[in-house]
This record gives C-alpha cells, sequence and structure tokens, in this order.
C-alpha cells in the first residue's frame, strides 16, 4: 500500500490519503478500517501508546462483544410498568405541588392545561425474584428475568420532544447529523461476520406513533460504511438485494467483478475513500445474498422457540419475530443489533393503549433474555431495553375514574440493561415520591452511552474522529461511566 501511495506523491489528494492512512491506523477507526480490509490485514500487533489493541480494538478487555438494543419509541410510562409511586393512587386527582414541578418547562401540550392533577396508575404492582423488583401487572413475562436485569430508574435528557429526544439517545446529540451509536461501534471495531453487516436495524412493522428517520441509524460524517442497514419483514428482508428474474450468481459475479474494475480506475484518478466503500458494499451486498436468506429463515427454530416467543414470532417483522431474530444475529456475530417498536406515546387513552405495547413486547422481550442465557450467550451479549423519556407523573387532558394521559417527561424515567457485563437483579437509581424528579444517582444519556461503550472495552473519551477541525465523540463532552453497575 505504502508503494502504491508513493506513486501519487506529487498528488496532492494522495498526500491526503497518505495522511489519513498514518492518523486512522494510530485510532480505533484504523482497526475498524483494517477489520473491513480483510483479517489479515490488521495493524502491526504493537500499538501506539494510549491507544487500543491494534488486535483487539479495544482499549481493555471488554466484557461485551455485541448489543441487541430494544428501543421503545414513545416514551413509555414508568410509572405504570416500573416506578412504583402509591402516593400517586392515594392523591389521585389532586393537583401537582408546586414545589415538585418547580421552575421545570412543560410541553405546548399541556402548558396551558388549567390543572394538572396527579394520576395513579389503573394497573397494580408487587415484587418479585430473590432482588424484589416491582413490576406491574402488566408484565407478567418480566417477573421471569428480574433477577437477570439491572434496573435503571434515574434515566434523565434534557430533550423534551420525541424527535430531539431519540436522535440524542442514538447519537449523543439533540441536533440530527452526528454518527449513530452502532455507527461509532461499527467505526471503532470493525466486523467479526464478514457475510453480514456489523449494523443491523430492525423495526417492528404495521406500528403507528411517532415516526422514526433513516438518520437514526445513519453514520453522519463518518464513512458510509458504518451506517445500519435496515432488514424488513417478508420475503425480501433487505432492498434491492435479490436478483431480478433471470440473472444468476455467476452473472452478478461478472457484473460486479466490472462494476468494481470502473470504480478502482476511478479511485486511482480521484483517491476518494468512498469510492473503497462503494466496493466493499458491493462486495457485502453479493455475500448478504447467500448469508440473509439463511439467519431470517426460522425453519430450523423448534416449537419451543415459538412457545417462548410468542405466536408473534411466527410473522415475520413483528417485535416478537425481530427479538427471535435478534438472536440468529448475535450468534453471528453481528456487532449491534437496533429494534425500534413504536407507539408507547399515550397522551390520551393511556390504560388501553399501554396494555396493548405490553402484550406486544413484555413476552418477546423475556424470552430473549432467557434465550441468550440459556445458549450461554447472556455474558457477552448487551440488552437494553427503554424509550426516549417517561412520562409525567399528572394527566394530560381531563382525568376520569376510567381514564388518563400522560405528557412527555424527561426529567426521569426507567429503563434496563441485562447481560454483558451488568450486575443482574439490581436496581441503581431513584426518583421522588411522586416519580417526577432524580433523588439518587441520576443517570443521563451521555452516562448512559459511556457506560455501553465502556462495557465494549472502549474508553468515551478516546473514541473520537476529527470532522471539520474537531474532534468529536459519541458523549461530546459530557459522561461518567456508571461504575456501581458493573460486574
Amino acid at each position: 500500500m505504502t508503494m502504491q501511495l508513493n506513486q501519487h506523491s506529487s498528488n496532492p489528494l494522495a498526500a491526503n490519503r497518505r495522511i489519513f492512512i498514518r492518523n486512522g491506523c494510530t485510532t480505533l477507526g484504523g482497526a475498524a478500517l483494517a477489520s473491513l480490509m480483510g483479517r489479515e490485514g490488521l495493524a502491526s500487533p504493537t500499538p501506539a501508546a494510549n491507544t487500543p489493541s491494534a488486535m483487539s480494538g479495544t482499549h481493555f478487555a471488554p466484557k461485551a462483544k455485541r448489543v441487541i438494543y430494544l428501543f421503545q419509541s414513545g416514551g413509555p410510562a414508568q410509572q405504570d410498568l416500573f416506578d412504583y409511586k402509591p402516593i400517586l393512587n392515594k392523591m389521585n386527582g389532586e393537583e401537582l405541588p408546586p414545589a415538585v414541578r418547580g421552575e421545570q418547562r412543560l410541553t405546548g401540550m399541556s402548558v396551558n392545561q388549567s390543572s394538572l392533577p396527579l394520576a395513579g396508575s389503573h394497573f397494580k404492582f408487587s415484587q418479585h425474584g430473590q432482588s424484589g423488583a416491582w413490576l406491574s401487572d402488566l408484565l407478567p413475562y418480566h417477573r421471569e428475568i428480574v433477577d437477570d436485569v439491572c434496573f435503571i430508574k434515574s434515566m434523565n435528557t434534557e430533550a423534551i420532544n420525541h424527535d430531539p429526544a431519540i436522535t440524542m439517545f442514538q447519537t449523543g446529540s439533540q441536533i440530527a447529523g452526528r454518527p449513530s451509536l452502532g455507527s461509532w461501534l461499527s467505526y471503532g471495531l470493525g466486523s467479526e461476520n464478514e457475510d453480514l453487516p456489523a449494523f443491523i436495524v430492525l423495526v417492528s412493522a404495521g406500528q403507528g406513533g411517532q415516526p422514526l428517520y433513516s438518520r437514526l441509524w445513519g453514520n453522519g460524517f463518518l464513512d458510509s460504511k458504518y451506517q445500519g442497514v435496515q432488514f424488513r419483514g417478508g420475503n425480501d428482508p433487505v432492498l434491492y438485494l435479490s436478483n431480478p428474474s433471470g440473472i444468476t450468481r455467476p452473472h452478478r459475479r461478472s457484473q460486479l467483478d466490472a462494476i468494481n474494475k470502473l470504480n478502482q480506475h476511478q479511485y486511482q484518478n480521484e483517491l476518494d475513500p468512498e469510492i473503497e466503500s462503494r466496493i466493499a458494499q458491493y462486495e457485502m451486498a453479493f455475500r448478504m445474498q447467500a448469508s440473509v436468506p439463511s439467519v431470517t429463515d426460522f425453519s430450523d427454530e423448534p416449537e419451543s422457540t415459538f412457545e417462548s416467543y410468542g405466536a408473534d414470532a411466527r410473522t415475520p417483522g413483528t417485535f416478537a419475530a425481530n427479538c427471535l431474530l435478534a438472536r440468529r444475529l448475535a450468534e453471528r456475530d453481528v456487532r449491534f443489533i437496533q429494534l425500534y417498536h413504536q407507539g408507547w406515546d399515550q397522551h390520551s387513552n393511556l390504560p388501553k393503549g399501554i396494555k396493548g405495547q405490553t402484550q406486544e413486547t413484555d413476552q418477546a422481550s423475556a424470552a430473549l433474555i432467557k434465550d441468550l442465557k440459556q445458549r450461554g450467550m447472556l455474558d457477552d451479549t448487551l440488552v437494553i431495553w427503554g424509550g426516549e423519556f417517561g412520562r409525567t407523573s399528572y394527566s394530560q387532558g381531563v382525568l376520569t375514574p376510567d381514564n388518563y394521559g400522560r405528557d412527555h417527561h424527561p426529567r426521569c424515567f426507567t429503563t434496563w440493561m441485562a447481560g454483558g457485563g451488568v450486575k443482574p437483579g439490581m436496581t441503581f437509581g431513584a426518583t421522588d415520591e411522586f416519580g417526577y424528579n432524580v433523588v439518587e444517582n441520576g443517570v443521563h444519556v451521555h452516562d448512559f452511552n459511556a457506560t455501553i461503550l465502556h462495557l465494549l472495552g472502549i474508553d468515551h473519551e478516546r473514541l473520537t474522529y476529527k470532522y471539520q477541525g474537531r474532534r468529536f465523540r459519541l458523549t461530546d463532552v459530557h459522561g461518567e461511566v456508571i461504575e456501581p453497575i458493573l460486574s
């Protein structure tokens, strides 16, 4: 490679390319680039000081090898699921005390309400497992995994509306354009499967609610090879992957060879790294024509699997089917598997709406944990469940004996993590008696993302990418690893 670059020493683009390679090979990105070029292309086993191991691509020994992120889009109401607050039922209909709200802002949907009546949950809570975790009766299957899970009840964020809040969780910024978490991991760690992307996205089919945009799994200013690849339910999980009628695999191979020669010629003239990425992506797509049908074919799964995940697991594109597919992708060492399930945005008719959401997600979420554990994979697979913010303890709109809604609430909410180096059977952080403010061990989004990276062997302050003269990172200039939850 050095000899080839020297041939273009009079070309200023070649100099830029040489600087790119020189700098890239001393970063996590260099390790990822080497991985994507082929396992034989890994950097020297003697890394520079203060850099990740060139052979492992990590700053220190990782606890997790992969992530399955079950993102619940819309903001699940923690008071009706995990964060038991009996005072809300006791004071149902009474005004939220001004001292509790303080100067905190409200959304445009409830700021003009003349009253903010506290809304008690319609669902009964009880404790489960040796850990004594509180769960509402909406989550019967979660009862079976509470001793494998770490509940974080003190999550908080600045974002009060959906799009900036989801963007914040996925990219570390409320403003669109930054690389997503999965892209950062692909850039930093590369891939362990040459026939599947390192970053795969699964969106539950047919769900209403807040829209999801492909930029949530986009590469931002990173190379395009680090973006997430969406799999869909149905006969063609990846768009435009299958050959058209009349095109055989040898025909496709011949066509790719011709295209690659043209791209190589263009690269020699322009030295644009994106041309190399395009070649690599064409080759990945060709390999995926063989690997995707295998991983998405559930015919080899025993009946007991579908009994565990639920009847919906037989229907491609459902949350249950996506959870099962996530396990199959994890078995094939896909680095980051992102699931999205919409519909948790219950401003009104919450009792009915949240019941439907939990019926779609509770069994499969628990089954995934049990399945990974049974297969000996939970120890090195980090599973995450949570949304972009929580819901208010007061009712949005009119509170009636049979109905209530909850507005957006970023000040405190609950998520959970399991496996991959997280302590099982514990609850971290706490909210006040009204479930309105964090009172113990607050966890900001940046702290959460820093911890995810840490579990994968990455120092979040050292995974950076220079763009437009500034070194960016997932956690911006913030973030502290949540040490007490690490095993």
